[in-house]
């Protein structure tokens, strides 16, 4: 018996090499070696195998299946609903039903391949028009490809379509309606289908319209002599026809009411509507609580060295005291935003001493009216009739300022000005709070100009801005050469595109030095004149358009004063005053035009033109003036030919702002044709006008629309250029 070797010992034993494992007798003798073996079996051809015998079994191989074995049957698939239904459809649309064929019911053309068929009586169902333009937007049918989909996806389609008219139907009031669908592709007499496409028709029955039955709205009753108003506003009663819409427009106006009237913290939850169909009647359910009334209280920021409690209370368009509004807490969110400072804001209203419900208040729910509230003090007395507010909110505001600074520059060339370069740099909150401080520079062929400016904005009340501007620039025109030092300041009541205001106003005052010269022959010299200035502008207006940026109906108005002392290097004194009036129409003429007019009309009376410096002259051309000619190129001339200026002017423009539906909408054609002349008598005349013409197109963006303009003068003087473009942010008027 031999021992075991150790696992150690088995585990270093060395595996032998194949050199090893062949036999010495294979190695003498290869061929002799190879046809050594066992005795093959009897038949079996001398030194070989029996091709014919069977292979010996090897271990876990899998037996191959028995092919004589009789293979079990597949279970039968249910049919696929869509085949079924289409067949079924096909063939109920060969021939029509009776119904259908003998024509009962308006037919309603919906698409090429879809229609409707309402009944007779459209008192039946009086809100079709509403009915279809929602069926319009959702149907899946409208525009499927008759030509392409089968039977059966038009048929899953027709099914779609069954479910929306059926829900459209619930959302009116009909809850026992009945629609009938017919698809196919034979007998459907379908205005606009080809024979053999795929139509689709459906037969609708409204049935009964449902009413309004019993009305819950919670809480409200608590809201004490506000209740009725309150009620209002849901504009639902019990037996009114039922309508899904009203019920979500009552909710919401119902939640907006409670947030106008002082109601700081109340709740309206979803509605819930129970059907009953043996009443044929739907019990309406709203819960609202109004909680307590409340004024406003304190205007609190929570980054005072940032913004100012003081001045976000100047923002607001409440007061302390006032009647609480939820609009009015959203305004000031919204103002805030509007200054550029901050990149988030948000407004929690606080409660700072609980607001009681009214004495007096019923029960909950709509069945009882309230009585009148009740031990109103002196100091929460409230109108008649309403209930008084004994609450008080806060409104905590959250800031988190934004980039506050900004660097700008731009480069540009105009064959007429040169190449001109500006930069700026602005700090927007420089002199807290909202105190911006600027600088800034052009560097051009034919102006130079270095400034500084400071601006408040919201300066003790809303958009409410005052500024002080001092500059120095040189200006190189056809019509003159001025080097100018100057100092404004202004004090103005401004318009935004948030509030859109009908009036504001400004007034300022200006103090110049200014270097002039007109401009001469060749070979001519004219001596540099030295104007010492003061001026008081001054200047309203009126805005009754519907837009600030883009108006497509209304007017606007605006008059300018400025009363003017200028003193010449030499001693003379005049005094002279710029008076101009601006007004513009806009009128929406057949549906995708806006029809737009402007004039403007100026005089300086006081001076001769002679003593008035040549830079407070009136000058007309240009794309903010006459559109086709260049900058102050009309009115009268000098003996060089440039531009000398006036001492009135008239200024007419008419232009078609047309919607083009190209780019989603976004584009307009404008045609104009403005006009124009400057007189150096005061009295504004119209001889002398020049007239330009030309096209423009507009693209709509968030901002207001970008313009570009191109014109052409229509009887242009020597000197004149044939085609001007001009292009800028916002209508020309």
């Amino acid at each position: 018996m031999l021992s075991p070797v150790p696992a150690a010992q088995a585990q270093n034993t060395p595996e032998p090499e194949l050199k090893d494992l062949i036999p010495d007798e294979a190695v003498a003798n290869p061929e002799g070696w190879a046809g050594q073996g066992d005795v093959p079996p009897p038949g079996t051809p001398t030194g070989g195998l029996d091709p014919a015998s069977p292979l010996a079994e090897l271990p876990g191989m899998v037996p191959w299946p028995d092919t004589a074995a009789t293979t079990p049957e597949l279970a039968s698939l249910p049919a696929e609903p869509d085949a079924d239904q289409a067949l079924a459809d096909a063939g109920a649309a060969a021939p029509l039903g009776p119904e259908l064929a003998a024509g009962k019911g308006e037919d309603v053309t919906v698409a090429d391949h879809l229609t409707l068929v309402f009944p007779q009586n459209l008192a039946t169902f009086p809100e079709r028009a509403a009915f279809l333009e929602r069926f319009r937007a959702l149907s899946a049918l409208r525009r499927f490809d008759s030509g392409k989909d089968t039977i059966a996806q038009v048929a899953a389609r027709a099914r779609a379509d069954k479910d929306l008219i059926e829900q459209l139907l619930r959302i009116y009031g009909y809850y026992d309606s009945s629609v009938t669908q017919v698809v196919g592709n034979e007998g459907l007499a379908v205005p606009g289908a080809a024979e053999g496409d795929v139509a689709v028709r459906f037969e609708i029955a409204p049935g009964t319209r449902f009413r309004f039955g019993k009305i819950d709205l919670g809480n409200l009753a608590l809201a004490g002599a506000d209740y009725p108003a309150l009620r209002d506003t849901v504009k639902i009663q019990p037996g009114d026809y039922l309508d899904n819409d009203k019920i979500v427009a009552g909710r919401d106006a119902l939640d907006v009411g409670l947030g106008e009237t002082g109601y700081a913290f109340a709740k309206v939850g979803a509605p819930d509507l129970l059907v009953d169909h043996k009443r044929d009647e739907g019990d309406l359910t709203i819960p609202a609580d109004p909680g307590g009334k409340y004024r406003f209280g304190p205007v609190i920021s929570q980054n005072p060295r940032f913004l100012s409690s003081r001045h976000l209370a100047d923002i607001a368009r409440f007061k302390s005291g006032d009647l609480y509004q939820r609009s009015l807490q959203e305004d000031l969110k919204r103002a805030i935003l509007a200054t550029g400072l901050v990149s988030s804001v948000t407004v929690t209203p606080r409660d700072v001493n609980a607001g009681a419900a009214p004495a007096g208040a019923a029960a909950p729910g709509s069945g009882t009216p309230p009585a009148t509230a009740t031990g109103t003090t002196a100091a929460n007395a409230a109108a008649p009739g309403t209930a008084p507010a004994t609450g008080e909110v806060a409104l905590d505001i959250g800031l988190i300022p934004g980039p506050l600074r900004t660097v700008a520059g731009l480069v540009g060339y105009e064959s007429g000005d040169g190449f001109r370069v500006e930069a700026s740099w602005e700090h927007r909150n420089f002199f807290p709070p909202e105190g911006m401080l600027r600088v800034r520079g052009i560097a051009g062929t034919k102006e130079q100009l270095l400034g500084t400016t400071v601006r408040w904005n919201n300066f003790h009340g809303r958009d409410q801005v005052l500024t002080f501007d001092i500059y120095a620039n040189t200006v190189a025109r056809d019509a003159y050469n001025a080097r100018t030092l100057a100092f404004t300041t202004t004090f103005e009541k401004l318009t935004t595109l948030l509030f859109q205001k009908p009036w504001v106003w400004s007034a300022g005052l200006e103090v110049l030095a200014s270097g002039e010269r007109e401009s001469s022959a060749p070979g001519q010299f004219v001596p540099r004149n030295t104007y010492f200035i003061a001026a008081l502008p001054l200047r309203t207006a009126f805005d009754f358009s519907d837009n600030l940026l883009d108006p497509t109906k209304g007017w606007r108005a605006a008059a300018r004063l400025s009363p003017e002392i200028s003193r010449q290097q030499g001693g003379k004194t005049v005094q002279y005053a710029r008076i101009q009036f601006d007004l513009s129409g806009y009128k929406q003429v057949a549906g995708r035009a806006v029809l737009a007019a402007r004039a403007r009309v100026g005089s300086i009376p006081g001076a001769p033109l002679a003593d008035i410096a040549p830079s407070r002259r009136f000058y007309a051309g240009g794309g903010g003036s006459v559109r086709g000619y260049g900058y102050q190129a009309i009115g009268p001339r000098n003996s060089a030919g440039d531009p000398s200026g006036g001492r009135s002017l008239v200024e007419l423009a008419v232009e078609a702002r047309i919607d083009t539906g190209l780019m989603g909408g976004a584009l307009q054609l404008v045609p104009f044709v403005d006009a124009g002349t400057v007189s150096e008598s005061i009295s504004p005349t119209l001889s002398g006008m020049r007239i330009g013409a030309g096209l423009g197109l507009r693209y709509k963006t968030g901002f207001g629309p970008l313009r570009l303009d191109i014109g052409t003068p229509l009887n242009r003087r020597p000197g004149d250029g044939r085609v001007t473009v001009s292009v800028a942010l916002g209508q020309a008027f």
